[in-house]
């Protein structure tokens, strides 16, 4: 097919022929899945008891699991059910400090800066043998914290937060400067240094490849860390963080602070001794963040924001291998994507049909428990989601577009939600112009290749587009002109570790994963030497 779906390693969206050869571990009872359209019994049905025990709720403040300062903790619920998975211990401005000076003595006195690369890397790596060999452990932490699929979690997510671990292990002694030609008798070189503390915040949406994303090119730099997870999905990086101190790395060198935005985020932003801070998140949440960097010591901030991404299908497309590109595009991960093609352009010589199959693409989704195998779609993240994500479907109703299917909860328990698809959308609706974050698919019809791109560009976003065509100078153009920093042609979510990603426009600041990324934690320096009575120049 000349569609090339999500990943180098998803291949084919996890579909179901696909995840009857994976093998994964599930429960013994029936499949209990339904097509959403059918009956809410996936939904309703006993939840699975997933395969993992939760062990690890405490803050790791140098290299020990120590409970918050203040003694609080804040629950962590299942999306399944809203029922309560555990409690986590809730830092704040105090365990922020700890953890900041526990970061801060482990880069100025400790040997994770002044060991070899060469040594940092056997670290890393050794971590990233050590995360694969707990898969099954991890993806059930994910899956349920969170709600996305087992088998998405087990079988892209994790090979991927390994490969990004590994790619960043070969990358650690390949850092330096250059040598510099001056204009008199001087030695000039350029030295790449480590930037020091950097606070990381991440998001809920994908938890472990957002750790991999910014633990993996800060410790490859020799930087130390203090990360703070989602309240929503606080488990699965203290988790992986026990198997990184496994693999041999020193204390104090990766911190990890589990709590709220308005508390823990805001302490680590605005922090007078951070060096570095990078975000992932909403935009509004971003400006926020960046304002607390530079009210404070005027911190460098690498920022990944929202989007609200086209996916332009051209009047020559495959329509069957569009629609299900376009589908994938969208729906992937309950729609909480911030790269989603959730502005699917298709044109209209070709709209009708797309928009029919589309429906019946949607229709199709296999909607449940996601630790039933099979099921291609969980719960939203937490009602809070699950209640925004209604709200913007009545907008688009109330607002005057076609409603082809879904646009409901799925089941009566926890926080499924229908696959929607609406068609005859218009620019100025909010289902068109605000990010939704969930399974809502929105698609626009459009005439020539200069109104799409007027229109694609009509947008503080700029995360990223899809583009759909078979004609090479199509495909050039678009490339081109639209305002975003990934473009993907003829496939979607390609996240391979030396692609980078980032956006333009309100969409953010700065380049994750690839090389550009390395950037954001290396200081240069320049190093000038007279030289005298030098052999030559």
């Amino acid at each position: 097919m000349a569609a090339r779906r999500m990943s180098s390693l998803l291949s084919s969206s996890y579909a179901p022929t696909l995840l009857r050869s994976l093998g994964t571990y599930y429960s013994g009872r029936g499949t209990g899945i339904s097509k959403f359209s059918t009956a809410a019994a996936a939904a309703l049905e006993e939840p699975i008891t997933p395969p993992v025990k939760v062990e690890l709720t405490k803050l790791l403040i140098n290299g020990q699991f120590v409970d918050a300062a203040s003694g609080k903790t804040f629950p962590t619920l299942d999306p399944r059910t809203g029922q309560l998975i555990a409690n986590v211990a809730e830092g704040d401005i105090e365990d922020v400090n700890r953890a900041v000076s526990a970061a801060r003595k482990a880069f100025d006195e400790g040997p994770w800066p002044r060991m070899t690369a060469y040594q940092r890397s056997k670290i890393l790596l050794r971590f990233a043998d050590l995360v694969e060999k707990h898969t099954d452990e991890i993806a059930a932490l994910e899956a349920w914290d969170n709600g996305k699929p087992y088998e998405q979690a087990a079988s892209v997510e994790i090979p991927l937060f390994v490969r990004l671990f590994r790619y960043y292990a070969g990358w650690a002694d390949k850092i330096h400067g250059l040598t510099l030609q001056a204009d008199g008798p001087h030695h000039v070189q350029t030295l790449h240094e480590p930037i020091g503390v950097a606070g990381q915040i991440i998001p809920w949406n994908f938890p472990l490849l957002m750790y991999s994303w910014k633990v993996g090119p800060a410790l490859a730099c020799g930087n130390t860390v203090v990360l703070k997870t989602a309240e929503q999905t606080p488990l699965s990086a203290l988790y992986v963080s026990k198997l990184f101190h496994e693999a041999g790395l020193p204390p104090g060198v990766l911190n990890i602070v589990s709590g709220y935005g308005p508390s823990a985020g805001a302490a680590l932003a605005s922090h007078m001794d951070v060096d570095k801070l990078a975000f992932t998140g909403s935009t509004n949440t971003g400006q926020i963040v960046l304002g607390l960097a530079a009210k404070s010591n005027l911190k460098p901030v690498t920022l990944e924001l929202g989007g609200k991404s086209p996916f332009i299908v051209c009047e020559d497309a495959n329509v069957d291998e569009a629609v299900d590109l376009a589908h994938d595009a969208l729906f992937f991960n309950q729609g909480q994507c911030c790269c989603a093609g959730s502005r699917t352009f298709v044109h209209e010589r070709v709209y009708d049909e797309f928009v029919e199959k589309a429906k019946a693409r949607a229709l199709k989704r296999v909607v449940g428990d996601p630790f039933r195998k099979g099921v291609e779609q969980g719960p939203q993240v937490d009602s809070e989601q699950f209640d925004k994500i209604l709200k913007y479907i009545r907008s688009g109703v109330d607002g005057g577009a076609t409603l082809e299917t879904g646009g409901q909860r799925f089941g009566s328990n926890g926080y499924y939600i229908q696959p929607t698809v609406f068609s005859n959308v218009e620019d100025d609706m909010l289902i068109a112009t605000d990010e939704i974050f969930g399974p809502v698919q929105t698609i626009l019809k459009f005439k020539d290749i200069n109104e799409v791109i007027r229109r694609a560009n009509a947008t503080h976003f700029g995360l990223a587009a899809g583009v759909f065509t078979q004609n090479l100078d199509t495909a050039n153009t678009l490339t081109r002109a639209l305002k975003a920093g990934t473009v993907w042609v003829n496939c979607f979510d390609v996240f391979d570790a030396a692609i980078p990603f980032g956006g333009y426009k309100m969409s953010g600041h700065g380049r994750e994963k690839g090389i550009y990324s390395l950037n954001n934690y290396l200081q240069v320096k320049a190093v000038v030497t007279h030289l005298k009575n030098p052999a030559w120049l």
